[in-house]
């Protein structure tokens, strides 16, 4: 849209507007009125969820039998302390990289895992990821890729240890694998 330019007011016109209105008188300035305090913050909505707390913990809005217990995966090879193991499972590794199995079937997976553990060690990794999925849309024999990976794992001289990660990592659908370097 186009701004039009200000229309040009003759004399004639100031001299009417001015007749039209009057004389005019300047008001005498005032001071602005003193800021009030402002009201402390508090904290309302801290309240509200400390007060749902107790009805969300009854009401129980998670099914216990979707929960993953029992189908963790780890491994940990003889002659290194356990202490290894709880800390790869408390994620205290930072992975370096990882690889996601999902849509392979196993002779590719097989494969790819063979290829990502040994550019981790070209690479002088110490902890990858691999993701393998759950399994939730295997037949009745279980989680194919799931089971790969783990007997896959536990034969490779270079693998230390393996626990499944944790669950923002990718829960039981992925394993953290310890290297040796």
């Amino acid at each position: 849209m186009k701004r039009r330019p200000p229309a040009i007011v003759s004399d004639e016109d100031s001299r009417l507007f001015r007749e039209a209105i009057g004389e005019v008188r300047l008001f005498d300035p005032v001071a602005p009125p003193p800021e009030s305090p402002k009201p402390e913050p508090y904290p309302h909505m801290l309240e509200a969820d400390e007060a749902a707390v107790p009805g969300e913990l009854l009401d129980m809005a998670f099914d216990p039998g979707l929960m993953e217990v029992g189908e963790e995966l780890s491994y940990l090879r003889d002659g290194y302390p356990p202490k290894l193991l709880r800390q790869l499972k408390r994620g205290q590794f930072s992975v370096q990289d990882d690889i996601d199995l999902h849509h392979m079937n196993a002779a590719a997976a097989q494969a790819t895992i063979a290829e990502f553990l040994a550019h981790a060690s070209a690479q002088g990794f110490h902890c990858v990821r691999i993701v393998h999925g759950k399994g939730l849309r295997s037949k009745a024999s279980g989680p194919v890729l799931k089971t790969l990976t783990d007997r896959l794992l536990r034969r490779r001289d270079d693998v230390i240890a393996f626990a499944s990660a944790r669950p923002m990592q990718g829960g039981t659908g992925a394993v953290v694998v310890l290297l040796k370097g």
